[in-house]
């Protein structure tokens, strides 16, 4: 389960750590801006949306300037020992700006939100180079969904509890405060002391000088195209966050007709929407990297925010949060608003573990650094962008709304036909779940980089989308040409990236050509999977394993990762009782196992030898079903 990462040392410090970080970021944050608005603003005559302005521009400046040295600096060092660090610079800010809000010396709290900006600035790179390495691959995703979950509650509860205690009298409310700031930063560097030792890979000197690093980390991050479109898709996601929430407060007093507490109600939604929906994609990923989630989550956030856009104005005026719970229409934008959520989460946890698997260890941080940076700049266009649409052009909100649903449809239209085999493969999975009960074992073993071969026994025509959608990364697979030409699902073994290959008898020379495309395949660092039988079984038993594997490794000197099916015999799509697919179905949800073996080494890998591993494999594979499926009794008879 993933809450078990919470109660693991390797994790929980460090999640407690940026959870307290954000909550403290966002109380001071929003305590500055009440206390802006409602007490200097009305004392020194003082215009509010020049300080609402100023306290932004504040807050976002430290991330253009500073970015590239929190890069640069956890590259360079121990993150656990920056951490710290950086903990102690929060609590030392936090006391003076207790003092500050106890005097009420306003110039000095803008002051300090700059630095708070600043630490911000520089732990943010920290944050997601240290999880790789305290978390193996197959449990980054579940570490980016509690992070993100973390996050997005501790912005919800940091802006409810400034409200809270922003409400207060006098100087309660100041000693609140004050109190509140202090001991948010003194748990988090409490928290700090349990992350564990994060050595550098990388140690050497840091360029000081912010532009031209902030210049050349960007540059970096351009010479990796799939990386640096991964930086962009997550600063899409900020600049559609960023405009939503920015325009919420309007949102409510113009169509909403509420106060702070309907405020607050949407945030908590959108909030609780992008949390469920880390975890989500933590659980549909089930610890691999899943692409395929990007452009559903894109195309969620489009089309519930074209349903927030398309809602009319609640009747009223200055409705209490009691008198909207009772309407339809607020509970409706609510549920927009969580689904824009859970689409951010699926969509923003994957390229987040994109960014963290794709750059290299002594290189992790920068590019986390330069995707604070660009996360910036969008968050800045995301306000020019709302300046151009509602005040130079006079769009209403609704408009302004709907501008940002057709933007997030566009962008997940263009990832689902630039990756469609993610998608397909995502798809393949889910199905799959549907019609078996699934049991893997040993998904590890795929190398996370790399070319490599998979064999696998070959029971029925499911063997193929079992494997594709349980394999950890994408897999080629070769399959008989005239089912690869079928009219009808041509299309679908195209983007699968299936290899045709035909029989000597019917095409010579069509093996070569598949082999070729075999090659090209693992010389481009893909994963190829065959079934070494070279047809389906007839009575259930492996058949012995052709020599075709012996000719691609004497080609092509890759790792081959033994993989055993149990379970499927008996199925429709098997030979069982009559050929494939020329029975109906009489079984559903049945119990299937699929284990993988460790790597094989190239030059210790032949037909033999791995026929007698995938044996050994599908031999245990079909004892754990047998255990399975046998009552208790039986059960502990047999063990």
């Amino acid at each position: 389960m993933s809450s078990s990462l919470l109660a693991q040392r390797r994790f929980a410090p460090f999640f407690w750590t940026q959870a307290l970080g954000a909550f403290n970021d966002n109380l001071f944050k929003n305590i500055l801006l009440l206390l802006l608005t409602f007490v200097a603003v009305p004392r020194y005559g003082w215009d509010t949306g020049l300080l609402n302005n100023l306290a932004a521009g504040l807050f976002i400046l430290p991330f253009l300037l500073f970015s590239a040295w929190g890069g640069s600096l956890a590259d360079r060092h121990d993150k656990q020992r920056l951490i710290r660090g950086l903990k102690l610079l929060e609590l030392a800010t936090m006391c003076v700006a207790a003092l500050a809000v106890w005097f009420e010396q306003f110039a000095l709290l803008l002051a300090l939100l700059f630095m708070m900006g600043t630490q911000s600035a520089l732990f943010g790179p920290v944050k997601y180079a240290l999880l790789p390495q305290h978390l193996p691959t197959t449990e980054l995703v579940r570490g980016n969904a509690w992070v993100n979950l973390g996050t997005f509650l501790s912005i919800l509860l940091g802006t409810l509890l400034a409200g809270l205690l922003a409400s207060l009298d006098g100087a309660w409310s100041r000693g609140t405060i004050a109190g509140a700031l202090v001991g948010i930063a003194v748990l988090g560097f409490l928290a700090s002391l349990g992350v564990p030792a994060a050595p550098s890979s990388a140690p050497g000197r840091v360029n000081w000088r912010p532009v031209t690093a902030s210049i050349q980390i960007l540059r970096d991050g351009w010479r990796h195209p799939r990386l640096f479109r991964g930086l962009v898709g997550i600063s899409l996601f900020w600049f559609l966050g960023a405009s939503y929430l920015t325009q919420l407060p309007a949102w409510v007093r113009d169509v909403v007709h509420g106060g702070e507490a309907a405020v607050s109600a949407l945030l908590a939604a959108f909030a609780v929407g992008v949390g469920s929906g880390a975890l989500l994609c933590a659980r549909l990923s089930a610890g691999r990297l899943e692409m395929g989630l990007v452009p559903l989550g894109a195309l969620l956030i489009g089309l519930a925010g074209l349903d927030l856009a398309w809602q009319p104005a609640i009747d009223g005026d200055r409705l209490e949060l009691e008198a909207l719970v009772a309407t339809f229409g607020f509970w409706r934008m609510m549920l927009d608003l969580a689904l824009i959520g859970v689409g951010g989460g699926l969509y923003i946890v994957p390229l987040y573990t994109l960014v963290q698997l794709e750059s290299r260890d002594d290189h992790r941080a920068r590019m986390i650094a330069a995707n604070n940076l660009l996360n910036s700049l969008f968050m800045i266009v995301a306000a020019l962008f709302g300046i151009v649409v509602l005040t130079v052009i006079g769009a209403s909100l609704h408009t302004f709304f709907a501008c940002l649903a057709l933007i997030a449809l566009a962008a997940g239209a263009g990832i689902l036909i630039a990756i469609p085999r993610a998608v397909l493969r995502l798809s393949i999975f889910a199905l799959m779940h549907v019609l078996y009960r699934l049991r893997f074992s040993g998904r590890s073993h795929i190398p996370a980089k790399g070319a490599a071969l998979v064999v696998c026994n070959h029971v029925s025509f499911m063997d193929a989308l079992i494997l594709g959608g349980a394999c950890p990364r994408p897999m080629r697979f070769l399959m008989d040409r005239p089912i690869y030409e079928s009219p009808w699902l041509n299309w679908f073994f195209r983007i699968a990236g299936a290899i045709p290959v035909d029989s000597e008898r019917r095409d010579p020379g069509g093996v070569r050509r598949a082999l070729d495309q075999v090659s090209v395949a693992l010389r481009n660092g893909e994963v190829v999977m065959l079934f070494p039988e070279g047809r389906l079984t007839r009575d259930g038993r492996m058949n012995r394993f052709r020599r075709g594997i012996d000719i691609i490794l004497s080609r092509d000197a890759v790792p081959v990762v033994p993989a055993a099916l149990a379970g499927l015999w008996g199925s429709w799509t098997s030979n069982c009782d009559g050929p494939a697919l020329s029975k109906p179905p009489r079984r559903f949800r049945a119990r299937v196992a699929l284990a993988f073996g460790a790597p094989v080494a190239a030059g210790q890998a032949d037909s033999a030898s791995l026929e007698a591993r995938v044996r050994e494999l599908k031999a245990d594979a079909e004892r754990r079903l047998l255990r399975r499926t046998m009552p208790e009794g039986s059960r502990a008879t047999t063990d």
